[in-house]
């Protein structure tokens, strides 16, 4: 059978051949892997080639990467522990002490808190700025060693420019670097079919599709700038130039050497099992909650006390038409703007029985309070810079039935009424 659609990748993509004919994956739970002579040893820690130590492979974790390569359209694909674990390995790969990052606005609360963190304190600064051409172009110098941006900022739903993106970053050598976890694994966007060089997401999310595990990945694309990346000059694990390698492929293993054979960010086997399998079912949910969201969004804007609604799929929606050129769907997330700020957003909350949890791309639907929680630690000029309002509500939609959902809705919007 020829795999080229999304829903055939993703129940064939990774299946290895087994010696006894299974025709699943089983979960190789073993810390470390035996060599057969003193010389296979030593070969595979030179080459890196071959299992030596899970913390570095395993081969329900190889299972995994090569699902999600081929669903993403990547060349190379490294899995982590969390998405936040992914990001960290794959920009610190990339920067040094006195380099520079571009990154768009209203990003991830968390990631925004790895840049003040983390980074600045290892000299590295980041030039926040608005997604799109002219304004990236603008930010760069001669010390930018790469642009990160979310395929949908989380949570102002904004989409970026990629294809100019693109263009910047090829035209001043610096990889593009896209966090892709609104893009649903490849479900929703596909960055690197946009032009992006890297892929980073949270697996977390819509791959398990029920919340259960944690996960994150990291996803290259073979490109000609990667020969001009500084950081793939130096040397690499075991004194091996990363010149050695192709570009792509030198960062690949710049990023697996860091992430987890330095600083063990490993995802577990039994973790990369449940993934393995939720991915193959990633398709239908995404279709279902999709069209249930794009219902939700136009029911929404009718009731009391709702200021405004963000929802790539509306005709009117500043995203609408990137979203249209660029997305698969419109995806599951939606945001609404409540009357009164934080006190009209805490009456609708009091009222609401939907989840009210800080994670998204579950199976139920889930509702969350940005300026309470993702982005509480941010100041409040940042928040606002970031799209984050007192009164702002991020919607992730499952897989209930629509009407019991408008119904639920309509309760806690026109119940709040009365604060």
């Amino acid at each position: 059978m020829e795999n080229r659609h999304y829903a055939t990748l993703a129940v064939h993509a990774g299946l290895p051949d087994d010696p006894h004919g299974a025709i699943g994956v089983p979960i190789y739970a073993t810390a470390a892997f035996g060599f057969a002579s003193l010389d296979e040893g030593a070969e595979r820690f030179r080459t890196g080639q071959g299992y030596t130590y899970s913390r570095i492979h395993n081969p329900t974790v190889a299972a995994l990467e090569e699902r999600l390569r081929a669903l993403e359209g990547a060349d190379r694909a490294i899995a982590f522990a969390s998405g936040q674990a992914a990001t960290a390995a794959a920009l610190l790969a990339l920067l040094r002490a006195g380099d520079e990052l571009v990154a768009g606005r209203g990003l991830f609360g968390q990631t925004l808190g790895l840049f003040h963190q983390v980074f600045a304190p290892l000299g590295i600064r980041v030039h926040l700025v608005p997604p799109e051409r002219e304004a990236v172009a603008a930010a760069l110098s001669a010390r930018t060693r790469a642009i990160f941006v979310e395929t949908l900022a989380n949570p102002a739903l904004e989409l970026p420019d990629f294809e100019g993106l693109a263009e910047v970053a090829e035209a001043h050598r610096v990889p593009l670097v896209v966090d892709n976890t609104f893009g649903a694994v490849g479900a929703v966007v596909r960055p690197l079919e946009l032009g992006a060089h890297v892929v980073v997401e949270s697996l977390t999310k819509w791959a398990s599709g029920h919340g259960t595990v944690l996960g994150g990945a990291v996803l290259v694309r073979r490109a000609d700038l990667w020969r001009d990346v500084p950081a793939l000059r130096e040397a690499g694990a075991g004194g091996r130039a990363s010149g050695d390698d192709s570009g792509e492929e030198a960062y690949a293993a710049r990023v697996r050497q860091l992430g987890l054979s330095l600083l063990g960010m490993t995802l577990s086997p039994y973790h990369a099992h449940t993934l393995f399998y939720g991915l193959e079912t990633l398709w239908l949910r995404i279709e279902r909650a999709s069209r249930t969201a794009a219902e939700l969004a136009v029911y929404l804007r009718t009731l009391p006390g709702v200021r405004a609604v963000r929802y790539p799929g509306l005709p009117d929606d500043p995203a609408h038409g990137r979203a249209r050129r660029y997305m698969r769907t419109f995806g599951t997330m939606l945001t609404v703007d409540v009357e009164g700020g934080l006190e009209g957003a805490r009456a609708v909350l009091r009222r609401c029985p939907l989840k009210m949890a800080a994670n998204l791309g579950d199976a139920r639907t889930i509702v969350v309070h940005p300026w309470t929680t993702t982005h509480s630690r941010l100041p409040e000029e940042e928040r606002l810079r970031a799209g984050v309002t007192p009164g702002l509500l991020r919607f992730s939609v499952g897989l209930e039935d629509p009407d019991d959902l408008k119904a639920a809705l309509y309760g806690c919007f026109t119940a709040a009424g009365g604060r």
